[in-house]
């Protein structure tokens, strides 16, 4: 009797093994990137290093963290969300009408705002999956309308007395004075909420399943409509509870929004290893991806031989270089022949 040698996996020819090493090191490439940005900037300046400095770091990502909570779950279904600093500006807008104009209390203006973020994000999931517009396109309309609300609302103004909730929430500190700010607790507890909903819940699999193949996930007996549906309205909740604790970090209920903060979302969670195609990605990823957004900005800013005017033009050559390996590690979707 004769036995069969296990032979490794062959591939066109070649084992697969070395592609095996290859996706391991570019899963780790975001994490070896923040090391080599924070030795750098540690070495090059005396202040970045420092306990007051890192926890600033955590502060300046921290509403970028809400944000980006609900932005990973849509990117992990290979759709995208242009909406949600407008929807920010929206109910920020919302809470501080509703508290100062309206004289309403806590908690309805901030029951309110949390309202409308997420019933905005549900009616552009339903234009997208109801009508097949592209989600481009939907939160892209869904953006300008938010706009125009914020416009209509505030009449051009910007409304300086806002409700306690937001105050605390934005620049509350644990402690006193010099305590950790709850903004920071804000942030890692929606962080936390994301992972354990994509980690140990049957939706979070479906959310993975609906970015790496639609078609595949469809014949499975997946509801991708619906799916698709629910990150968008997660992403507007997020997108709303960011505005809110944004309004009480500036003191302030402004009439524009902030386009930054689109730019700055999207570019820390794809620059953690979340694939714009789908599929590939996750809280911790985006973890990651924000300590490197936040350590490269206040880097940038510590060292005072850079020229300040050039520091965006960095910042957007680090960003594009994490596109293209991006979209050169997904490779190309397969067409999706379910529709």
């Amino acid at each position: 009797m004769t036995t069969k040698t296990q032979q490794p996996e062959i591939t066109g020819g070649r084992p697969l093994i070395p592609s095996v090493w290859m996706r391991r090191l570019t899963t780790l490439a975001p994490l070896w990137t923040l090391l080599a940005l924070g030795i750098f900037f540690s070495l090059t300046s005396e202040t970045f290093a420092r306990p007051v400095n890192l926890n600033n770091i955590l502060s300046q990502i921290s509403t970028l963290a809400i944000f980006a909570t609900g932005m990973t779950f849509v990117l992990l279904t290979g759709e995208i969300d242009l909406s949600i600093a407008a929807m920010a500006s929206l109910t920020g807008m919302i809470s501080a009408y509703l508290f100062t104009n309206l004289k309403l209390q806590e908690p309805i203006p901030l029951l309110a705002a949390l309202a409308t973020g997420t019933l905005l994000g549900f009616l552009s999931g339903v234009a997208s999956t109801r009508f097949r517009i592209p989600t481009f396109m939907a939160t892209l309309a869904m953006s300008l309308i938010a706009g125009g609300l914020t416009t209509y609302i505030s009449k051009g103004r910007t409304i300086n007395q806002l409700p306690d909730v937001a105050v605390f929430l934005g620049s509350g500190r644990i402690g006193g004075s010099n305590g950790f700010r709850v903004l920071v607790v804000v942030a890692a507890v929606c962080l936390l909420v994301g992972y354990i909903i994509l980690r140990y819940t049957r939706f979070g699999r479906y959310v993975y399943m609906t970015g790496a193949s639609k078609s595949a996930a469809r014949l499975a007996g997946v509801n991708t409509n619906l799916i698709i549906t629910a990150v968008l309205t997660i992403s507007g909740f997020f997108a709303g509870l960011a505005g809110i604790v944004s309004m009480g970090r500036l003191g302030s209920a402004l009439p524009d929004s902030i386009p930054s903060f689109l730019i700055d979302t999207i570019g820390a969670v794809v620059l953690g290893g979340t694939s714009l195609n789908g599929g590939r990605g996750g809280m911790v990823q985006t973890l990651i991806g924000l300590l490197i957004y936040g350590t490269l900005r206040n880097g940038l800013d510590n060292i005072p031989s850079i020229d300040p005017l050039l520091k965006d033009v960095i910042t957007g050559i680090v960003l594009l270089i994490a596109l293209v390996i991006n979209v050169l590690l997904a490779g190309r979707a397969p067409r999706d022949k379910t529709v």
